[in-house]
């Protein structure tokens, strides 16, 4: 993820056959093959050496080596001259941050090189670098024209429904998309909802209704939190996957219906089966193909590109919007455990806060700040000038990797009182040396 350039999204480096990458400061992105056959990566990133580091082979591993660099090289925080790699380094040159993985591949043929913005994803909206899934999602995209119903499952804020609503795309089917939450409907009124009622089929029904089901006929219905259908209702969506008809409440007739059906639940339907909870015959027709979505701690490697894809699209910026190092350190190491949808919420905030398009660790929501280091709350609640007062010291402490003293030469205090503050605070200097 750039930090000067957010908005750039990620790249991938395949290093299986590297014995050495070079990394520095360059007018524009790109990889290029050296005249003594070394790869080089150059980042237009200000505060990036033009010669930074390298990644040289060493035996069987990858070292990372500064490079005479003005502003260091940092593993997990921690400033090195040189460093084996170990799967999920994060390592920080300038502004720009790596992850560094090693990824056991469920193929034959190996990783390449990719920059996402030559290349267009095998699922709208679904670009990643993480080429296990990459190749899951080619998959998906092949089974999108079928009439095959699919289950999508994930926890939430993984972005089911807009996986959902790529796969209708990719269908070419001409009816529209049609969602419906399945727990946010009254149990009583879910078979009216979803496959329509007569006139007078019960109190209040007035005319009749087509329900969701004949809404999307010849298109797609999404079954969100499909965990949540009630049991009597589970035997009349059988029919619709089985017989492609349904029976309005209150009538005796039958309708025809084209739909292909998609579901989507953060639950584990296998085990709602075991409990009769949930019909197995409908999850074996729920479940023609089934795609599992990674929570986005286990897709870390994708940050950049999802932070450059929601500054484009969900995220309203006044202009270019810049990340200091400290507040990109800080996404990286954050669970985020709402997924994709706590970090759309994290950059439009941390977007209005920023007074110069400069966000910094300081424009972040609280819990993300404090992934800066091992931190525990205080023992009592606090004001909001000490609060604002802790914030600060994280920030500072971050940027200091832990020195005290430079926290203090910074803040203007002495080095006594920043010690202080930090026990007040329960903030641990030595969490920042060693992450």
């Amino acid at each position: 993820m750039e930090g000067a350039r957010p908005g750039a999204g990620g790249m991938r480096v395949a290093l299986g056959g590297t014995d050495a990458l070079r990394i520095g400061r360059g007018d524009a992105r790109i990889l290029r093959r050296a005249d003594d056959g070394a790869q080089v990566l150059e980042v237009p990133d200000p505060r990036m050496s033009s010669e930074h580091a390298r990644i040289v082979r060493d035996d069987a591993s990858l070292r990372i080596e500064d490079d005479g660099s003005t502003n260091g090289t940092l593993v997990n925080g921690e400033a090195i001259g040189s460093r084996v790699l170990r799967d999920g380094d994060v390592l920080e040159l300038g502004q720009t941050l790596f992850i560094y993985r090693t990824i056991e591949e469920r193929s034959t043929a190996p990783a390449r090189h990719l920059d996402p913005c030559a290349a267009e994803p095998a699922v709208p909206g679904f670009a990643t670098l993480d080429p296990n899934l990459a190749r899951r999602l080619e998959r998906l995209a092949r089974v999108a024209p079928s009439p095959l119903s699919v289950l999508l499952l994930g926890e939430t804020g993984t972005g089911k429904e807009v996986l959902a609503r790529a796969l209708h795309a990719l269908s070419k089917r001409p009816g529209p998309f049609v969602a419906v939450n399945c727990g946010a409907i009254p149990q009583n009124l879910v078979e009216s909802h979803l496959f329509g009622h007569v006139r007078g089929a019960f109190s209040g029904a007035v005319k009749d209704e087509p329900g969701l089901v004949r809404s999307a006929q010849y298109g797609t219905l999404l079954l969100d939190e499909i965990g949540d259908l009630p049991m009597s209702s589970q035997a009349a969506l059988l029919r619709v996957l089985q017989e492609g008809e349904v029976r309005p409440v209150g009538s005796t007739q039958t309708t025809k219906v084209d739909v292909r059906v998609l579901a989507a639940t953060h639950m584990h339907l296998e085990e709602l089966v075991e409990r009769g909870a949930f019909r197995r015959d409908l999850y074996a027709r729920l479940a023609g193909y089934e795609f599992e979505l990674p929570p986005l701690r286990e897709r870390l490697v994708d940050l950049g590109l999802l932070v450059a894809a929601l500054l484009a699209g969900k995220v309203d910026t006044s202009g270019d919007v810049r990340m200091h190092r400290a507040a990109a350190r800080a996404m990286v190491r954050y669970d985020w455990p709402m997924n994709v949808r706590e970090l759309e919420q994290c950059l439009r905030a941390a977007s209005i806060l920023t007074d110069d398009g400069m966000i910094t660790a300081e424009d972040l929501p609280a819990p993300v700040a404090a992934a800066l280091g091992v931190i525990q709350a205080p023992d009592e609640a606090l004001d909001e000038r000490e609060e604002d007062l802790r914030r600060e010291l994280l920030v500072r402490m971050a940027d200091a990797r832990g020195n005290v003293s430079e926290v203090a030469r910074a803040m203007g205090k002495a080095r006594q009182q920043v010690q202080r503050w930090a026990r007040r605070f329960r903030i641990d200097p030595g969490a920042y040396r060693t992450r």
